[in-house]
C-alpha cells in the first residue's frame, strides 16, 4: 500500500479504479498504437458522441432559426455516417496502425480529394462541413476523460491539473472523485468540485505517478490522504468512514424545512452557489433559501465551442427562476478571464492580471447586451436579480446601469415581459470596492462579498499560485477588517449584504458574520445543511 498526502479540496470518501487524464496538445501527432482494435473502438465512441452532439444542435437550431437554416447539421450527420468517409479513416488505423486523431485528419484529407465527394449530392459543395465534422470528432477524442464517461464503470480521475471548463462537465455518477499533481484549494476548479460535492485532493506532486493507472485508490477528502492499492484493514476502515459520513449527511436531512435562527433569535439566510443548469436541482435537494450566486461564465465553456445564444441563456435562467419560485436567484453576468477561459472565444492573449469580469464584458458590448436581455426576460418568471463582478468605481456602475436600461428599452420595443424593478447588485472583490462601498451602496440594491478574490487582491497573492499558497489566508486581520467596513457601510444605506466566497462555508467564521450583521451566506449546495446546523447552535 502506498500513501500520498495532498491538500483537501472537497470532503468525502471515494473508492475506485484510478484513471489518468492526459490533455493532448493542439498539434495532432502521428502515434503508433499497439492495440488496433481498442483504437477503433475509441474512434467509434467518439463518433457516437459526435452524432449525439449534431442531433442536439439540429434540435436547438430548428427552434431558434428554423429547420431550413438548421439543415446544415443534418448534412453533417450524413457525412458522419458516410461509408467511404469511415472506411478511409478506419483503414489508417487498421493498416498503418496509427492513432485515431491522426487517422481522422489524414482520412479526411484523402476523402476530400476522392471522386466520391464530387458524385455524392449529400457531400458535394460541403467541404467545410466535412472539415467541421472531423474537428468535432477530434475534439471528443482529445477530451480523453470525456471518453471515459462513455464507459459503464465509475472511476477516480487523476491529472496533472484540471481547468474549470473540464471540471464543470464532471458527471458525479461516473467521476467518483479526482486527484491532481498541482493546483490550489482556492482555484475555480476547486470551487466547482465543492459545488458538485465531488471528493477531491490536489497538490500530490510527482508522487502521483501514471504507473498507478488502473489501480484501486481510496481518496480521503477529509484528511487529504490518498491510498494506492490499500490493504484490507485500510479498505475496511475507509469504507466504515464513508458509511459514517453517509449517516451524518442523513441526519442533517432532518434540518430541511427548519429556520436558520440562532439560539438568541438572530436569523440569517442560507443560499446556494451554482455554476451550471445541472446544479439547479442540487439547490432544491439542499433545501437552500435561494440561489445566492449563479456563476454564468460556465455557460460559455461548453466543450463544443458554441456561443450560448440569448435563447440558450434565457431557458437556463428561466428554469432557475421557476424552480426557486419566490426565493431569490442572483445571476452574475459572466466573470470570464484568468483561468475561466471561454471555449467560444479566445481571451488567452488578453487575460493578463486584472482583465476579467465586467472589464471583458464592457469590451464586448454585444455579449453583455445578449446576457442582460436573457436575464431580464427570465425575471418575469421569478425573483431574479443581476450581479456585476469586479466593480471598482462608481463610473462602472453608472455605465452598467445604462446598458441595463438599453436592454430594457429593447425588450419594451419587442413587447417582451420582464421585471421593471429588477434589483441590481455588485460583487465586493477588490480593495477599491471596499473603500467605495458606501458610495456604491447609494447606487445599487444589494452586495455580495466574494471572499476568494478579495483575499487574493488584498494580500497580493494569486489564488492559483502554488508557491505563494501559504500567504493566502482568509482569516487575515486585514481581510476581516475590510469585511466589517463593508458591512457597516452597506448597513448605513439600508441595503443587503451577503458572503458568497469559500469563507461563507467556514463554520469557524459563522458567528463573526452574524455578529457584524451579514444578512446572507451563500455556499455550495452540499454545505447548506451543515451551515444551518451551525447557525442553530450559536447562542
Amino acid at each position: 500500500m502506498i500513501t500520498l498526502m495532498g491538500k483537501k479540496v472537497s470532503e468525502g470518501i471515494a473508492i475506485g479504479k484510478l484513471s489518468f487524464f492526459k490533455r493532448t496538445t493542439k498539434e495532432i501527432r502521428q502515434i503508433n498504437v499497439k492495440d488496433v482494435e481498442k483504437e477503433v473502438i475509441r474512434l467509434l465512441k467518439a463518433k457516437e458522441k459526435t452524432q449525439l452532439e449534431l442531433k442536439e444542435l439540429f434540435e436547438v437550431a430548428s427552434e431558434e432559426v428554423g429547420e431550413a437554416n438548421a439543415a446544415v447539421f443534418e448534412v453533417q450527420q450524413k457525412i458522419l455516417a458516410n461509408d467511404e468517409y469511415n472506411r478511409m479513416i478506419n483503414a489508417i488505423i487498421l493498416e498503418e496502425k496509427l492513432n485515431a486523431e491522426y487517422a481522422v485528419i489524414t482520412g479526411t484529407e484523402e476523402f476530400l480529394k476522392s471522386s466520391i465527394v464530387a458524385e455524392d449530392p449529400d457531400i458535394n459543395n460541403h467541404h467545410e462541413d466535412v472539415k467541421d465534422v472531423s474537428s468535432r470528432i477530434i475534439r471528443v477524442l482529445t477530451r480523453s476523460w470525456k471518453d471515459k464517461l462513455l464507459v459503464d464503470d465509475p472511476f477516480v480521475l487523476a491529472a496533472d491539473e484540471l481547468y474549470p471548463s473540464e471540471a464543470m462537465q464532471f458527471d458525479k455518477a461516473k467521476v467518483l472523485g479526482f486527484v491532481t499533481k498541482y493546483g490550489t484549494i482556492n482555484s475555480h476548479t476547486a470551487i466547482l468540485a465543492r459545488t458538485k460535492g465531488i471528493p477531491s485532493i490536489i497538490g500530490l506532486g510527482e508522487a502521483l505517478k501514471e504507473d498507478y493507472q488502473g489501480k484501486t485508490i481510496i481518496l480521503d477528502g477529509f484528511e487529504g490522504k490518498v491510498y494506492i492499492e490499500p490493504d484490507y484493514t485500510t479498505l475496511t476502515k475507509m469504507q466504515n468512514k464513508k458509511d459514517a459520513n453517509l449517516v451524518k449527511l442523513k441526519n442533517l436531512e432532518r434540518l430541511k424545512g427548519k429556520e436558520n435562527i440562532t439560539q438568541s433569535g438572530r436569523r440569517i439566510d442560507v443560499c446556494a452557489n451554482i455554476g451550471t443548469a445541472e446544479d439547479i436541482d442540487n439547490v432544491l435537494r439542499s433545501d437552500a433559501g435561494g440561489i445566492g450566486l449563479f456563476r454564468t461564465e460556465y455557460l460559455f465553456m461548453d466543450p463544443s465551442g458554441r456561443t450560448p445564444t440569448e435563447e440558450d441563456q434565457f431557458q437556463v435562467y428561466r428554469r432557475a427562476a421557476e424552480t426557486m419560485g419566490a426565493q431569490p436567484v442572483a445571476i452574475r453576468v459572466a466573470d470570464l478571464g484568468d483561468d475561466k477561459q471561454p471555449t467560444c472565444m479566445d481571451l488567452s492573449e488578453d487575460s493578463g492580471f486584472g482583465y476579467r469580469g465586467i472589464r471583458v464584458l464592457l469590451d464586448k458590448e454585444e455579449m453583455l447586451m445578449t446576457q442582460l436581455r436573457a436575464i431580464l426576460r427570465a425575471s418575469a418568471y421569478g425573483n431574479v436579480k443581476i450581479v456585476f463582478p469586479l466593480i471598482t468605481s462608481e463610473e462602472e456602475v453608472g455605465l452598467l446601469k445604462q446598458y441595463v436600461e438599453k436592454a430594457k428599452e429593447a425588450l419594451d420595443y419587442d413587447k417582451v415581459d420582464y421585471n421593471k424593478k429588477i434589483q441590481l447588485g455588485a460583487m465586493i472583490e477588490t480593495p477599491a470596492a471596499v473603500m467605495l462601498s458606501g458610495e456604491l451602496a447609494r447606487e445599487l440594491d444589494f452586495f455580495s462579498i466574494g471572499t476568494n478574490d478579495l483575499t487574493q487582491f488584498t494580500l497580493a497573492v494569486s489564488r492559483d499560485n502554488q508557491k505563494a499558497a501559504g500567504y493566502y489566508q482568509q482569516n487575515h486581520p486585514a481581510l476581516l477588517k475590510m469585511i466589517r467596513i463593508v458591512a457597516n457601510n452597506i448597513h448605513l444605506e439600508g441595503k443587503r449584504i451577503s458572503i458568497c466566497g469559500d469563507m461563507a462555508a467556514d463554520l469557524e467564521m459563522t458567528e463573526f458574520f452574524i455578529k457584524i450583521g451579514i444578512h446572507e451566506l451563500s455556499v455550495a449546495p452540499p454545505s447548506v445543511l451543515g451551515l444551518r446546523k451551525k447557525i442553530r447552535e450559536i447562542q
